[in-house]
Formats: structure tokens, sequence, C-alpha cells
């Protein structure tokens, strides 16, 4: 016959909720700012949208390509007007169309203002949008995955052989 140690009360919570922890941080995936309007890159890609169908390059001046623009909620009303037009999600985002207002989407990414950044000149050199933004297109909530301190940018620069003198990127003060 086999017998089992007493266990207490106090030490099943315990074990209980080391459990419940573990299994949160195991499952947990970093959450990004709560945004106006829920917004799943990873339907949109998988329903055949590439990232510039929705954000394209800004060219008029002063912008000149340092910008990618977040699409007007016209573009997006262009496909819900049909689809998914009853989601409380998308009345909303019809509101903000109606209205002429831009939907206030909370930015994930912003390079310092002392930092000359140019998305078309990235772009044009072959850099991919995941290499500053992160797994962009696997994202049902985006959320800052990817550092854009000085040290990331050099390294990038130094891997692609691209300009790392200082007022490349930097004022001349």
């Amino acid at each position: 016959m086999r017998t089992s140690l007493p266990v207490s009360p106090h030490s099943r919570i315990v074990t209980f909720f080391v459990f419940i922890l573990m299994a949160a941080a195991a499952f947990a995936q970093p959450k990004g700012p709560e945004q106006p309007i829920p917004y799943s890159h990873k339907v949109h890609i998988a329903n055949g949208l590439k990232c510039n169908d929705c954000h394209t390059v800004a060219t008029p001046p002063p912008e000149s390509g340092e910008d990618m623009m977040i699409p007007a909620t016209a573009k997006c009303m262009t496909c819900h007007r049909a689809i998914k037009k009853d989601s409380p999600a998308i009345q909303k985002l019809a509101k903000f169309d109606q209205d002429k207002q831009p939907v206030p989407w909370v930015r994930i990414y912003k390079v310092p203002d002392f930092v000359f950044f140019n998305h078309a000149s990235h772009l044009k050199a072959g850099a991919a949008c995941e290499r500053c933004h992160g797994q962009v297109a696997q994202r049902d909530q985006l959320y800052r995955e990817v550092s854009l301190s000085m040290s990331t940018c050099v390294d990038c620069h130094r891997e692609k052989k691209a300009d790392e003198s200082c007022t490349f990127c930097h004022e001349e003060r």
C-alpha cells in the first residue's frame, strides 16, 4: 500500500498560481498600445494585401519620401463598404471616413527629430519593411519589436556597406 505525503491547502494554492503564471508567460505575446480601432495586419496580408497597397511613400514636398503614409479612411472604405460593414470596428472606421477625420492611430515607431530618415531611399536600396518594423505580417496587434537605436541603424549600415558618417543621418552642428 502506498502512502502519500500530506499536502497543505496553502501549498496547493501556491502550486496552482505558479502553474498559471508559467502558462501565461509561455503564451503571452507583447501588447502594443491600445488603438482606436482594432487592426490586424495578419488578416489583411492573408487576404492578399502588400505593405505598399496601403502604406505609400510621401512624395510631395517637404516630405520627399521621408514618411510612409498611413492610409486615409477612404482607402480602407474601398473594401470595407462591403466587407465586415456590420462590425462595430468598421462602423467606427466609417464614421471617421464620413466625418473626413483621420483615425487617431497611436504611433509605434518614430525616429527622433534629430535623425534624418528617408523611407524612399531605404526601399530603393532594398531594405525590407520587416528589418525595422518586425514581423508585421504575422501580427494581429503591433508592438515595438525592433529597436530604433543608433546601434541598430549603424549595424545595418555596416552590414549593407552604407554610409556611416555622422552627417549622413544627423545634422552638422
